[in-house]
């Protein structure tokens, strides 16, 4: 079998055995992209020459007998998120198109900790604000299964990039199923673990409230795997939590007694693609085969879930994005176009004596504020933004943000009563396949509706995994979405490993 259809943990056991090198490995996946990232545009920046030298400088320290970390010389992706120090960090975004970060994430530092070789920063929606990846400044990416349709977003470079086996890991973020989403639309293993599990030190914020970094991978093992590494407690993230990292790849492969499965009927409404849910329907019918035992649950504000959600996450972005002012970092308008405009609009005002509107002028620091922000921005963030703003606004606050917090206190306590009688939520990860690319470009409210299954998770905080679970007709992969209790990822990976050893649908990949 080719090193290309392996798994992350196959690899490493191919690595550790010595019959295939580090470099040999990252040469394969160097290869791949190369042939494949000009359809497919997974990658935003790819720096070979780094990743060559992480991966024999790994090859050394084996052959030295030197003790390596837990990922040593598995290629990892990362999105563009992160703060990689010395390598651009855009956010897909020509706001910081060309913005260098002077040190890294800590997801960053525990993967070069762990010795994983940083192959490339994948493509994603600019400020992980969409789910289709067709708001990147820089390009659109393709989903491997079909080239006309969205891999998802806004990870959606780190799942195409898994799913065309152009990197075994990669790692994205999720604030609204940015992670999950994708997963499903292109057939890879996808987590998000639950709020402060994995540090946001040097991750881009958008939602600091509902923003996590999470793994995508071909397998629940291999998910495993990379969560072992990124989790855990860290101090320079002040929502980090204080509390103990199981060791996920120790118990990944043990199944579930007794395991009892929620079925939210909130879930299973309209809306709901008929191939989608006759492969979740029979997805449940394999747990029950393995003993699970399936229970009826009710999440009755989950109705409420993608309003709440599009209070709060924007209002978050306002002002997590007012930092972008053209002054300390990114971009900056050019000033002296914008100083010579300004002149000439100054020139016609007293031209025709217009008193009014020459005292009203923007003064060159507002100007260049306007500037920066409009021409440094996309239409989704600015649309975002300006939600956000407005929701905050004088006389909107009580209206809007505080009644939506009230609402997401109602969705996560509707999740702590389910979540005494069952171990588990099932159901569908999205509610349609991978939908065409520029199908959803002019209905923003439609394009928000695809986050109807997903967006409960990052508002209650808790821990949800998609798995592959099927394939339509037209050759497009279908999402299973499980949902835990906070800080129970060693039951969702156990869940989905259980799946994944019953079916092969995670083994199929696209032509």
């Amino acid at each position: 079998m080719s090193v290309l259809e392996s798994s992350a943990t196959e690899l490493l056991a191919e690595l550790t055995a010595g019959n295939v090198t580090a470099t040999e490995l990252t040469q394969a996946y160097l290869g791949q992209i190369e042939k494949h990232d000009g359809a497919i545009g997974a990658f935003l920046n790819v720096d070979a020459e780094r990743a060559l030298s992480q991966a024999k400088a790994i090859d050394e320290r084996r052959r030295a007998g030197e003790k390596l970390g837990l990922l040593a010389g598995l290629p990892v992706a990362v999105k563009d998120i992160f703060c990689t120090k010395g390598w651009t960090t855009t956010c897909g975004s020509r706001m910081l198109e060309h913005f260098v970060p002077p040190y890294d994430a800590t997801v960053i530092s525990k993967l070069i900790a762990a010795d994983a070789v940083l192959i490339g920063k994948t493509n994603m929606d600019e400020f992980a604000m969409g789910g289709s990846t067709e708001n990147s400044a820089f390009k659109q990416t393709h989903n491997p299964w079909g080239l006309d349709r969205t891999p998802g977003g806004s990870s959606g470079g780190a799942a195409a990039g898994v799913a065309s086996s152009m990197a075994p890991l990669s790692i994205g973020t999720d604030t609204g199923g940015s992670i999950r989403q994708p997963a499903a639309f292109c057939g890879v293993t996808g987590m998000k673990p639950t709020y402060g599990r994995v540090s946001r030190y040097g991750l881009v914020a958008f939602a600091s409230s509902l923003d996590q970094a999470g793994p995508l991978a071909k397998t629940a093992e291999d998910v495993a795997l990379l969560l072992e590494v990124i989790a855990g407690h860290d101090p320079l993230d002040s929502t980090s939590a204080n509390v103990p990292t199981p060791s996920y790849t120790s118990s990944v492969r043990q199944p579930l007694k007794g395991l009892r499965l929620g079925f939210a009927r909130e879930h299973f409404g309209d809306g709901l693609d008929r191939e989608v849910e006759a492969a979740v329907r029979e997805a449940i019918k394999v747990y029950e085969s393995q003993g699970a035992t399936v229970h009826e649950v009710s999440l009755p504000h989950s109705k409420y879930a993608i309003a709440t959600y599009y209070i709060i996450a924007p209002c978050e972005a306002s002002s997590n994005l007012a930092r972008y002012d053209g002054v300390h970092y990114g971009y900056r308008t050019d000033e002296k176009v914008m100083l010579a405009e300004l002149a000439e609009e100054r020139k016609e005002l007293e031209r025709a004596g217009d008193s009014a509107n020459l005292a009203a002028l923007d003064s060159s620091l507002v100007r260049m504020y306007r500037k920066t922000r409009s021409e440094g921005f996309g239409a989704e963030v600015k649309r975002r933004v300006m939600l956000g703003s407005y929701a905050l606004s004088a006389g909107y606050y009580d209206a809007y943000y505080v009644k939506a917090l009230k609402v997401r206190r109602l969705i996560r306590e509707d999740y702590d009563a389910a979540f005494k009688d069952v171990d588990l939520i099932i159901g569908p990860t999205t509610a349609t396949p991978a939908f065409k690319l520029g199908e959803m470009n002019e209905d923003p409210l439609a394009m928000y509706l695809q986050d109807l299954y997903t967006v409960s998770a990052n508002l209650a905080g808790i821990a949800a995994i998609s798995v592959p679970c099927g394939i339509t007709q037209a050759g497009l992969p279908i999402g299973l979405q499980l949902q835990a209790a906070p800080f129970a990822e060693e039951k969702l990976l156990r869940a989905a490993h259980m799946f994944q050893q019953a079916t092969d649908w995670h083994t199929r990949k696209p032509t």
